[in-house]
């Protein structure tokens, strides 16, 4: 039907083709159309499954660019769903199909650790176990960059292993030690100075390694936990949010052009940050967000000490 549409008004040698010639030239080629198959199809009422497909597409298409256009099938039949509409996973893919729509999928790996060899480390206190029973028991954080016209932006997330909430985070143009402080002292704000028993995990970068890295972690009362060299196994729960990070938004179908600035990058990653945390599905949560996966079983506790100023 949608070949004889495409061409019935089409103009030969002065004349339409109309729909019969189409026919007869369907029929030659072995494919049996007969005009009146067309005008019955035609006039026949749309199906309930065709009425019912043309009211989710623009839902669907909708719930796909309100997450930064990342979410493949089975996320985005769970987003459709926890929004109230009565949809199957393969109606969605089969759909997503018809819009043209697709996942985010993610690239490779940029090394950005400098160990500095020759500095004694923290053990390894993880062991590549990132379980955690409850919120501030383990943190996990790395480094990655992006590449701007007005140079590179290195961007720190803190992420919270029991929850995968990002409890803090930076982004600047170099990658000293201060910019991973920042991120603990947003943290800080945000939850408390003091977390006893706390775990933060980390590669072996030099930034990790530092002294005032050290201090400033013990200061709220948590230690410091460091990889081995070169394994990004044992620091695989930041990479993960790295990966995604640079897949849904660095990279991602919803970026308008490249990245210009740093500051074009800090403001992108604090709207991100936020959608990471309250909108986006996450598999390892039961596809709950990371503030509905704490707010559910614990309240977090803080304290209302003053934080201490980054020197």
């Amino acid at each position: 039907m949608a070949f004889i549409d495409a061409n019935r008004d089409d103009v030969v040698e002065g004349r339409k083709l109309g729909v019969e010639p189409i026919c007869a030239v369907l029929r030659d080629a072995g494919i049996q159309v007969a005009p009146s198959s067309y005008y019955a199809a035609k006039a026949r009422p749309p199906s309930a499954r065709t009425v019912r497909d043309s009211e989710l597409r623009p839902i669907l298409r909708r719930l796909w660019e309100d997450n930064y256009r990342v979410y493949g099938a089975r996320k985005l039949w769970k987003a459709a769903r926890r929004a109230g509409h009565d949809v199957g996973r393969d109606q969605v893919g089969r759909l997503m199909r018809a819009e043209g729509i697709e996942g985010v999928r993610r690239g490779r790996r940029v090394r950005t650790t400098r160990p500095e060899l020759g500095v004694p480390r923290h053990p390894d206190l993880v062991r590549r176990d990132f379980t955690a029973t409850g919120p501030n028991q383990l943190w996990v954080t790395d480094l990655t960059f992006v590449a701007t016209w007005a140079g590179v932006a290195y961007v720190c997330f803190i992420i919270d292993a029991y929850s995968r909430m990002i409890v803090g985070w930076r982004a600047a143009p170099h990658m000293r030690t201060t910019m991973v402080l920042e991120a603990i002292e947003m943290a800080r704000w945000s939850l408390g100075t003091q977390l006893t028993g706390l775990r933060c995990h980390s590669d072996a970068g030099s930034q990790f390694t530092s002294l005032r890295y050290g201090e400033r972690l013990a200061e709220i009362g948590a230690v410091p936990s460091i990889g081995t060299v070169g394994d990004s196994f044992d620091n695989a729960l930041a990479e993960t949010v790295n990966g995604y990070y640079k897949a849904e938004l660095i990279r991602g179908p919803a970026r308008t052009g490249p990245w210009k600035t740093v500051d074009d990058v800090e403001l992108a990653t604090l709207g991100w940050v936020h959608w990471h945390n309250h909108q986006r599905l996450h598999g390892y949560l039961g596809d709950q967000t990371p503030a509905e996966f704490e707010n559910t079983p614990y309240a977090r506790k803080r304290t209302d000490q003053p934080l201490v100023e980054i020197q």
